[in-house]
């Protein structure tokens, strides 16, 4: 006997966030999770173990809100590597593994 009650009003993140991976290690696709507090431009980049950029994932434009990010390995080699995330003056950084 409770009443719950839904607003219509967007529920947007508190602060910037890069999650980790899921799942990690993966092979081949795994999910990126990000939350953005205010609206920006958006660059989500990967890089392999040298610190070389080998794929630009994210450039554009987004309003805040949370995202997701399916990234597709099959044509990588097995290895770690790094996903680097900048928006609005902020980076966070995340490893992931690729095992084939």
């Amino acid at each position: 006997g409770g009443t719950v009650s839904l607003d219509d009003k967007n529920i947007n993140p508190t602060k910037f966030s890069l999650d980790q991976n899921y799942p990690n290690p993966f092979n081949p696709k795994t999910q990126i999770q990000f939350n953005l507090n205010r609206s920006g431009d958006v660059v989500l980049d990967l890089f392999d173990i040298r610190g070389v950029k080998v794929k630009e994932l994210v450039d554009e434009y987004k309003p805040a809100g949370s995202y997701h990010f399916t990234l597709d390995g099959s044509q990588l080699s097995s290895g770690v590597y790094f996903y680097k995330m900048k928006s609005n003056g902020i980076s966070k950084t995340r490893k992931l593994v690729l095992m084939k």
